[in-house]
């Protein structure tokens, strides 16, 4: 079974991988990728690549946080990671008198180096467990194997597990179900803030350029990895010294031109390269639009608050980046799925696997299953959207539909009072959590405006029952905006989760009762019993069946092209991943052609004072405009490089991501993908695909001649010839 798999990864693909097309196992790198790479411009051995026994860069690659990558660039744990992974660690460490994030921040010593919350983890190994997987669920039904798999997973990673060197093993599902990896790794948990940018660096440009190229952010953030004397993770603590990594990155400042090869190592999110025409169809009609509409209706009201006041701003920043994010994402990705006909390509080409399926007990009726399958959820999908993207975009509401669980405790029969206490406790450590977050004006708006929409845009027979019903009673016309307003006041104002006396006079005698008449509960509870206990199971059962259907889909394919490439690369899933490319300039459209480079005078001449999103700081402007670049300066074109473009192959969690050159030097930070290229999770566009990269040299001019600690500098190995 192991042989078959691994020959599987080096051999077979649904899709040939073409250009610089591919995700790729480190570990698992066949000849005939590593010799493209080669060809390219890589400089390194296999080993220099990945390997378990020496050093190798993957060595100097880390999960930082809980969804991005970061790289280590010091002997001194020194790491490089996004401003927008680092956003959340920055806003939590500012407060309005210090605000970090708004006026930037570098220790200028260790000692001000400023505790964090977050985590990284470096991988330790990979091991393939597919046998152990495959024989502990041998002979199940599709049913059955679905429940067991995380008792095996379990068992499987236990064998790894080793608390004391913080190491514990994660299974990873490859090729729809078709192969088992367990990456192992080790997590860190005292890390500090050492440098960021001013917001107006970090985020220059804001929502407007974002997924835009030319792109003139300077996406960067500076943390540190601490461990204890014998090198072993270790919570916070003053005895603990800086991390000696086993690989760190050199820096090289020697510039780059067009055509030069560049290598992306990280975690990418999430890909689904393996979809079928019916996922393309909802994605397009139903899930997509419903997405974005709910997001820009939150977006719009968050704004309004933010820029009136900063502590709002500051409040709310980190909550209003991921959700602008990925709503200009989602629009321009369903845009790109309809302009390139990704739709009718997947249609062309299961009809040849029908084709060939007929006859084939295993296959022929696949996508019979698929239609039904999709037939059965497609009326319930947009009520799922507006459900988790709407109802639950209002914080209030998310919160209190937490405390759903602490219901069904207290009104469960034989639970102990010390049970009831555990969940009272953990309910007022939430909202005391909840409440820091908290924004009012904003929220309100939020919820009475979700509510309203889920009234007009779901079907009624989906509606939670009574609610609606019960609203028109007391505030009035359903189809009037006031009524919605009224409703949602009265909720915030009679709520006791935004009344201390009188939630502390719960937490002292809890009453089930009491929480039920709660208003924000009971329109929590409405819309979130309504859908767990109807729609949920119907969402499981599709998932469960698409699992089921994907991975026979994807063992027909191999079996229908046996010799169809000899490259293939699984999804994205937030493991570790590979991709090279060239530093490459492009045409997105007639007559219009994009440099690879974007230069200093460029920002100037975005620069608007004042402006919400492409202000900057006056030393800044005063240096640029000296073209006070030291040896950071593009000597060829004499301004400094801000950001730079490539034809690598990332998705989402690649943020943070180093950008590598052929000898294995960082040039680079990647941060973004361009808008002509945004279908990029489900097919990659082998001409408009482009990753946007931070060029290190404007990462290091900010940080040596903007924001003057030379101390950092000169913790890296800078690589200048």
């Amino acid at each position: 079974m192991k042989k078959i798999f691994v020959s599987m990864i080096l051999c077979i693909s649904l899709l040939k991988a073409s250009a610089d097309e591919g995700m790729w196992l480190p570990m698992l790198l066949g000849q005939q990728v590593y010799n493209d790479m080669v060809k390219k411009g890589l400089k390194l051995t296999k080993e220099q690549l990945y390997s378990v026994n020496k050093s190798s860069l993957k060595d100097a690659i880390i999960i930082f946080g809980g969804g991005c990558t970061g790289e280590i660039v010091s002997n001194e744990g020194l790491i490089f990671t996004n401003h927008h992974c680092g956003y959340d660690a920055i806003a939590s460490s500012s407060t309005v008198e210090h605000n970090y994030l708004k006026d930037g921040f570098y220790a200028l010593s260790k000692d001000q180096e400023i505790q964090s919350k977050l985590t990284v983890q470096f991988l330790d190994r990979i091991v393939d467990v597919t046998k152990e997987v495959e024989d502990a669920v041998k002979g199940l039904s599709w049913a059955e194997r679905t429940e067991k798999m995380p008792d095996v997973f379990k068992a499987i990673t236990n064998k790894a597990a080793d608390k004391e060197n913080g190491l514990a093993g994660r299974i990873y599902s490859m090729f729809k179900g078709n192969q088992y990896l367990m990456y192992v790794y080790k997590t860190y948990r005292d890390i500090r803030l050492v440098g960021t940018p001013p917001e107006s660096i970090g985020k220059f440009g804001g929502d407007t350029d974002n997924w835009e190229w030319p792109r003139h952010t300077g996406d960067f953030s500076v943390f540190r990895v601490y461990a204890t004397k014998d090198g072993k993770p270790s919570e916070f603590s003053a005895d603990n010294v800086p991390l000696k990594p086993k690989h760190f990155l050199p820096v090289s400042i020697k510039g780059i031109k067009d055509g030069d090869y560049a290598m992306i190592y990280g975690y990418p999110g999430g890909t689904n390269r393996y979809e079928t025409s019916y996922g393309i169809k909802l994605k397009n009609d139903i899930e997509n639009p419903s997405l974005v509409n709910l997001r820009d209706t939150r977006l719009k009201l968050m704004h309004e608050q933010m820029i009136k006041d900063p502590a709002v701003k500051l409040k709310l920043a980190s909550n209003y980046a991921g959700v602008a994010n990925y709503w200009k994402f989602f629009d321009g990705e369903t845009k790109q799925l309809k302009k390139f006909h990704t739709y009718e390509e997947k249609q062309a080409y299961e009809n040849k696997f029908a084709a060939w399926a007929k006859g084939k007990a295993e296959y022929e009726n696949l996508f019979t299953e698929y239609a039904k399958n999709y037939e059965t959820w497609t009326p319930y999908s947009k009520s799922r959207q507006y459900y988790n993207e709407g109802i639950l975009g209002s914080p209030l509401t998310a919160f209190a539909a937490t405390l759903v669980k602490l219901e069904a405790d207290m009104v469960k029969t034989g639970i102990s009072s010390a049970d009831i206490k555990k969940s009272i406790d953990a309910a007022a450590a939430a909202r005391k959590k909840y409440l820091v977050a908290a924004d009012r004006p904003s929220d309100e708006k939020i919820m009475a405006a979700v509510c309203q929409l889920f009234y007009t845009d779901i079907d009624k027979n989906q509606h939670p029952i009574g609610f609606y019903e019960g609203t028109k009673s007391v505030y009035g016309d359903l189809k009037d905006d006031a009524t919605y307003k009224k409703w949602a006041k009265d909720v915030f104002d009679r709520t006791m989760i935004l009344d201390d006396t009188k939630w502390n006079a719960f937490v002292a005698n809890p009453d089930a009762t009491i929480l039920q008449n709660d208003p924000a509960f009971s329109y929590a509870a409405a819309f979130s019993k309504n859908y767990t206990m109807k729609y949920l199971p119907l969402y499981t059962a599709f998932m469960n069946k698409n699992a089921e259907l994907g991975r026979s889909y994807l063992k027909g394919v191999m079996e229908m092209n046996p010799a169809a490439a000899a490259k293939m690369y699984p999804d994205a899933n937030f493991s570790m991943r590979v991709s090279y490319g060239n530093v490459k300039s492009y045409k997105p459209r007639d007559a219009v052609s994009y440099d690879y480079v974007c230069m200093g005078k460029g920002i100037l001449e975005k620069y608007v004072a004042g402006d919400y999103e492409f202000d900057l700081p006056a030393k800044q402007i005063e240096l640029m405009k000296k073209k006070d670049y030291g040896q950071y300066i593009d000597k060829g074109r004499k301004d400094l490089v801000v950001c730079f473009i490539t034809t690598n192959d990332i998705t989402g969690g690649n943020s943070g991501s180093p950008v590598i050159d052929g000898n294995g030097n960082l040039i680079g930070l990647a941060f973004d993908g361009n808008y002509e290229a945004l279908s990029h999770k489900i097919a990659f566009d082998k001409d408009l695909n482009r990753t946007i990269c931070v060029d290190v040299r404007y990462v290091l001019w900010c940080i040596d001649k903007l924001g003057g600690a030379g101390n950092l500098i000169k913790e890296l190995k800078l690589v200048k010839q």
